[in-house]
């Protein structure tokens, strides 16, 4: 999606203070709340803006061991995989990948020997062939979207001024 300024500024405004709500954030950007609200909107409908839930700690849930598997699937059988996966509490994430591997997935556990009955679980899967299992051992960069946002290029101003689809 092509953003223009006033996307870009509306973004970062989510992103650095994400508890404001919209007519706050208009009022801070100098423009009015419908404006906000319908760019908002677009963002949302162009699949910028996804969800709305709060993010959840596992580890503040029990879940202190975080690893990440490798899979090896049976060919054709990647789709299948993939949904018996999402399935599987534990596994918090899953993407296809290219290189030594087919798919990977972030999995949390309460305690190794937990880490080990998924992984077994998951080794147990119709499709799969074999797994490499690493485990973490601290976050240094946690997920985050906000320096991507403040990198865009600056300059194009929006070419509907006060007419947002």
């Amino acid at each position: 999606m092509d953003l223009d300024d006033l996307d870009r500024a509306l973004l970062l405004a989510l992103l650095e203070r994400p508890r404001a709500g919209l007519r706050e954030h208009a009022r801070a950007l100098g423009i009015a709340r419908g404006t906000a609200q319908a760019r908002f909107l677009r963002l949302q409908e162009r699949g910028v803006i996804v969800g709305f839930a709060p993010h959840v700690n596992p580890e503040a849930l029990g879940f202190d061991v975080h690893a990440f598997v490798t899979l090896h699937i049976t060919q054709g059988r990647l789709d299948d995989v993939a949904t018996r996966l999402e399935a599987v509490a534990e596994v918090v994430e899953v993407h296809s990948i290219t290189g030594d591997g087919d798919l990977w997935a972030r999995v949390v556990a309460r305690t190794n020997a937990h880490l080990e009955q998924v992984v077994q679980g998951i080794i147990g899967t119709p499709g799969v062939e074999r797994t490499r299992t690493e485990i973490a051992l601290t976050e240094r960069v946690a997920h985050r979207v906000l320096p991507l946002v403040r990198a865009l290029p600056r300059g194009r101003r929006g070419t509907d001024a006060g007419h947002d689809a």
